[in-house]
């Protein structure tokens, strides 16, 4: 929650900052970051879809596939039903919630509520840079609301279907002791 509440702050504090570029070097350095953050947005999703495949996780496949198509959609609805114009003054419409971002942080949850922590921060570290890109990236086509609110989406709509792998369903117990025997079965789920 740490983690998340300094992402929110940082954006938030780079929306006064984000606005005022005209320089050859810095239009040069925004496109950089903004096409990194457009390839970006597909590493934690293809990294869950990895560890996914590594640890034979049909449960984790199913509750992935799930995530994304609420993410997705949700993502797709609000853009069109809000239809807020981008910062840079262009008006399709399509600004509320930053999709890369949404996309992004779908992934990264997943991996972090799927498989715990240590999938989970590199992957929020990932996300955090493309909303980052899209804050920077050449044209401001996003503010800090659009990111904030892309964010939320994409964690709210892994939190829906994701539980946490459990690696070891079955734990067999047995003991013996004064002519008796014991026998144990739990099942996790």
């Amino acid at each position: 929650m740490k983690f998340i509440s300094l992402l929110i702050f940082l954006f938030l504090l780079n929306m006064s900052f984000s606005q005022q570029k005209d320089t050859t070097r810095e239009i040069r350095m925004e496109t950089h970051i903004q096409n990194i953050g457009d390839y970006a947005q597909y590493a934690p999703s293809a990294v869950s879809l990895i560890t996914i495949l590594a640890k034979k996780d049909k449960e984790g496949f199913w509750q992935l596939s799930k995530s994304l198509g609420t993410n997705l959609t949700a993502t797709w609805i609000l853009k069109y039903a809000i239809n807020k114009p981008r910062p840079e003054g262009r008006t399709d419409g399509h600004a509320f919630p930053s999709g890369h971002t949404s996309f992004a942080f779908q992934g990264a949850s997943f991996l972090q509520k799927r498989y715990g922590w240590k999938y989970g921060v590199p992957a929020y570290l990932v996300a955090g840079f493309v909303g980052y890109s899209r804050l920077e990236g050449v044209n401001d086509r996003h503010d800090g609301w659009d990111i904030l609110a892309g964010a939320a989406v994409g964690i709210g709509s892994t939190y829906l279907f994701t539980t946490p792998y459990l690696e070891e369903h079955f734990e067999l117990s047995f003991d013996s002791g004064n002519g008796s025997y014991a026998m144990g079965i739990v099942y996790k789920f």
